[in-house]
C-alpha cells in the first residue's frame, strides 16, 4: 500500500463528509475530518465484513458512539460497498434518505446500532461484545471457533463524560471482554470550546483503573502506528482495550481546524475551497477518485471470502453437531423453540402471592427451553426475583455466564442489554430494577424503543406498595411516563395469572417490553379470559347480568381495589362492569370492535383507580368519569396505611361511582 493511495482514500472520506454537510447546510464535519486516518486503517486493514451481507454473524461489529460524525461512516458504507448510493450521501439529513443527522439502526445497510446520545453508543458495544463471549461459550467446540469476531467502538470525549459509558467501560473491564476494542477519537476540543474547560481528567490511567488496556498514538495521522496499537489490541486475551489517538478536529481547515467552530457546522463554501486546495482535490462536490474507489471496493471482495471461508467452518461444525447447529439457527432467526412456553405455571384461587415473585417463577419455567435467554439485574437479585436458578454468574475476568451481574448501574445496564439484542442469537435479553430507577435507564429504553429491539426491561417494587422505603423509592409517575414511550410495551400486572399472560405476550413482541411487578402479595385472578385479554392488553374481567350502567378500571395491585368494589356494589343490586387493562399500549392497537366491546362509548360512567398519576387514564373514564390516582409523592409507612390514608380504598371507589349515579 502506497502512502499516496492511503493519503487519498482517507481525503476521500474527509472531503465527502464536509460536501455532504454543505449541502445539507447542517451537521458535523469535524470529527470526520479528525477521525478519518483510523476509521480507514480499522475499516481497510482490520474490519471482518462483508458489504454485500451485513447481517453476516460471526462479522465485526463497528459502533460510531460519536454518533454526530454520522457522514464518516456513511462516507465509509458508500466507499466499500454496501447498498448506499452516492445519492444518499448528497441527501444527507434529507426527508426520506438513508442518511439521517445520527446513524439509525435498521434504516441504513451496515449500522450496527442507532447512537447519537452520547455515551449510549459505546455502552451498547460492551453488550455487543458480552453476546459474542457468552454465544463463543454456548456453540464453539474445539476445532469449531465459529463465533470470534471483535467489536469496535469509535468514542468521542462527550461519551467518555456520559455517566453511561463510566458505568459499561468498569463493567467491560470488570469481565474481561478482550475482543472489545475502543478507539478513542482524543481531540481536545468540544462543542463549546477546549476539553480542558471541563474534562481535564487523565484517560489513560482512568481506563487502566477499570481493567483495561490502554495504548496511546500520538499522531491520528500516522496509520502505521494506529495500524500496529490495532494489532496490538487485538492479541489482548484478558480485557478490553482502548486507544487513545490524538487528532486534529477538522483537520484540513486552514481557518477552523482544531477549534470548536469546525464541530458541528458547515465549513462554509469559502473554507470548503480551501480544504481541497490544500489537498489537492478538484473543487467538484462529492469527488471520489477511481482509485481510492477501487481500494476500498476490495471490500467486497475480502469480505465474501472471509464468509466463505467461514461457511466452510461453519458446515464442519455443522456436519458434526446437527443439534447445536439447529439450535444455532432457529436463535439467528430470533425465533421461540418448540415448547418454549409449556411450564409457565398456572394459580388457582387462594393464596396471595407479590406479582414479583410470580415473574421469578415465570421467567425460570421460560428460561429453562431457551438456553441463550440470558439476563440480570442492579444489585437486586433478591429482590426482582430474576436469577436463573442453577445458571452461573458473571464475575471478575467471567463475561460467559447466563445471570448478568451489572451491579448498581441501571443506565449501562439498559444499553448493554440493547446491546445484546442488537447482536443477534441472544434471545430475549432482559434486565431487572425498582420501577423508580427507571429514571436511570431511560435514555437506553428510549433508544431500544427506538430500534424496536427485542428486550425486556423488568422493573419491581412498582408503587406505594413498597412502603417504608418512603417517597424517594415509590413511583408515581413512571407508568404513565414509560407508556408513553412509542413503540414500548408496557404491562403492569395484576396478579401471578396476568404477570404469566404478560410475560407470555412480551416474549412473542417483536418490539421492546416493559414488565412491572409488586413487592405486595396480591390474590390470583383465575379464568381462561385472563391470558388472552393481557394479550390484547384490556379485557373485561367480570360483568354485570345485564348491560352495564357503570364501568370500573384498574391496572396492576389496584385491580384488586376495584374487584371489592365491584363485588359490593354488584350486592347493591348496580349493574357494574371491572376492566383490567394491563397494557394501555396493547390495548390502543386493538381494533375498534374490540375497544367498543371492552368499554362501550354509551356507558358514560366510569371510575378509574391506580397508585400514580391520574394524568392519562382521562382517555378511559372520559369526561363524566373519575380517577383516583396519586398526583403527589407518597411518605414513608407500612403501604396499608399508605393506602388507606391516600384515599386508594375500596370505600374511595365506591363513593365515586355513587356519585356518578346520583
Amino acid at each position: 500500500m502506497t502512502p499516496d493511495l492511503q493519503t487519498l482514500a482517507i481525503n476521500t472520506i474527509r472531503t465527502l463528509s464536509i460536501d455532504a454537510v454543505q449541502k445539507a447546510d447542517s451537521g458535523h464535519p469535524g470529527l470526520p475530518m479528525g477521525a478519518a486516518p483510523m476509521a480507514y486503517t480499522l475499516w481497510q486493514n482490520h474490519l471482518r465484513h462483508n458489504p454485500h451481507d451485513p447481517k453476516w454473524a460471526n462479522r465485526d461489529r463497528f459502533v460510531l458512539s460519536a454518533g454526530h460524525g454520522s457522514m464518516l461512516i456513511y462516507s465509509l458504507l458508500h466507499l466499500t460497498g454496501y447498498d448506499l448510493s452516492l445519492d444518499e450521501l448528497k441527501n444527507f439529513r434529507q426527508w426520506g434518505s438513508k442518511t439521517p443527522g445520527h446513524p439509525e439502526y435498521g434504516h441504513t445497510p451496515g449500522v450496527e446500532t442507532t447512537t447519537g446520545p452520547l455515551g449510549q453508543g459505546a455502552a451498547t458495544a460492551v453488550g455487543m461484545a458480552l453476546a459474542e463471549a457468552y454465544l463463543a461459550s454456548y456453540f464453539n467446540r474445539p476445532g469449531h471457533e465459529i463465533v470470534n469476531h471483535h467489536t469496535y467502538a469509535l468514542v468521542g470525549d462527550g461519551d467518555l463524560m456520559e455517566g453511561v459509558c463510566t458505568e459499561a467501560a468498569s463493567l467491560a473491564g470488570t469481565w474481561g471482554l478482550n475482543k472489545l476494542i475502543w478507539l478513542y477519537d482524543d481531540n481536545l476540543t468540544t462543542l463549546d470550546g477546549p476539553t480542558s474547560m471541563i474534562f481535564t481528567e487523565d484517560v489513560d490511567a482512568r481506563f487502566r483503573s477499570y481493567g483495561w488496556h490502554t495504548l496511546r498514538v500520538e499522531d491520528g495521522n500516522d496509520v502505521s502506528k494506529i495500524n500496529n496499537a490495532i494489532y496490538a489490541a487485538k492479541a489482548m486475551t484478558d480485557a478490553p482495550t482502548i486507544i487513545l489517538i490524538r487528532t486534529v478536529i477538522g483537520y484540513g481547515s486552514p481557518n477552523k481546524q482544531g477549534s470548536s467552530k469546525a464541530h458541528g457546522s458547515p465549513l462554509g463554501k469559502d473554507e470548503i475551497k480551501l480544504v481541497k486546495e490544500g489537498f489537492g482535490w478538484p473543487q467538484e462536490d462529492f469527488y471520489i477518485p477511481g482509485e481510492a474507489l477501487e481500494h476500498f471496493r476490495e471490500a467486497v471482495a475480502h469480505g465474501a471470502e472471509l464468509e466463505e471461508k467461514w461457511n466452510a467452518l461453519f458446515q464442519k461444525w455443522r456436519a458434526e453437531f446437527p443439534e447445536l447447529a439447529a439450535e444455532w439457527d432457529s436463535v439467528m432467526r430470533g425465533e421461540l423453540p418448540a415448547g418454549w412456553d409449556k411450564d409457565i405455571p398456572v394459580w388457582a384461587e387462594g393464596k396471595g402471592v407479590a406479582t414479583r415473585n410470580a415473574s421469578g417463577d415465570v421467567l425460570n419455567a421460560i428460561a429453562k427451553h431457551i438456553p441463550t435467554m440470558i439476563g440480570g439485574d442492579a444489585d437486586l437479585a433478591g429482590s426482582t426475583k430474576t436469577l436463573i436458578k442453577g445458571a452461573e454468574n458473571t464475575g471478575e475476568g467471567k463475561a460467559a455466564a447466563r445471570n448478568l451481574r451489572f451491579g448498581v448501574r441501571e443506565h449501562a445496564m439498559g444499553a448493554i442489554v440493547n446491546g445484546l439484542a442488537l447482536h443477534g442469537g441472544i434471545i430475549k435479553p432482559y434486565s431487572a430494577t425498582f420501577l423508580t430507577f427507571s429514571d436511570y435507564m431511560r435514555g437506553a429504553i428510549r433508544l431500544g424503543a427506538l430500534m424496536s429491539v427485542p428486550a425486556i426491561y423488568v422493573f419491581t417494587h412498582d408503587s406505594i406498595g413498597l412502603g417504608e422505603d418512603g417517597p424517594t423509592h415509590q413511583p408515581i409517575e413512571h407508568y404513565l411516563a414509560l407508556t408513553a414511550i412509542p413503540n414500548l410495551t408496557v404491562f403492569r400486572p395484576a396478579d401471578a395469572n396476568e404477570t404469566a399472560a404478560a410475560w407470555h405476550t412480551a416474549m412473542t413482541l417483536q418490539n421492546p417490553a416493559v414488565l412491572i411487578f409488586t413487592r405486595q402479595d396480591l390474590p390470583p385472578l383465575v379464568g381462561d379470559h385472563v391470558r388472552v385479554g393481557v394479550a390484547k392488553g384490556g379485557y373485561v374481567l367480570a360483568d354485570s347480568s345485564g348491560a352495564p350502567e357503570l364501568i370500573l378500571i384498574s391496572r396492576g395491585s389496584e385491580v384488586h381495589i376495584a374487584h371489592e368494589a365491584y363485588k359490593t356494589l354488584t350486592a347493591e343490586g348496580i349493574k357494574v362492569r371491572l376492566v383490567s387493562i394491563p397494557s394501555w399500549n396493547l390495548f390502543e392497537k386493538q381494533d375498534a370492535a374490540y375497544k367498543e366491546s371492552v368499554l362501550p362509548k354509551a356507558v358514560r360512567k366510569r371510575v378509574s383507580i391506580e397508585a400514580g398519576v391520574t394524568m392519562g387514564w382521562d382517555r378511559y373514564v372520559g369526561l363524566d368519569g373519575v380517577s383516583i390516582g396519586l398526583d403527589h409523592f407518597g411518605a414513608s409507612a407500612p403501604y396499608e396505611t399508605l393506602y388507606r390514608e391516600f384515599g386508594l380504598t375500596t370505600d374511595a371507589v365506591i363513593k365515586a361511582a355513587k356519585s356518578l349515579l346520583k
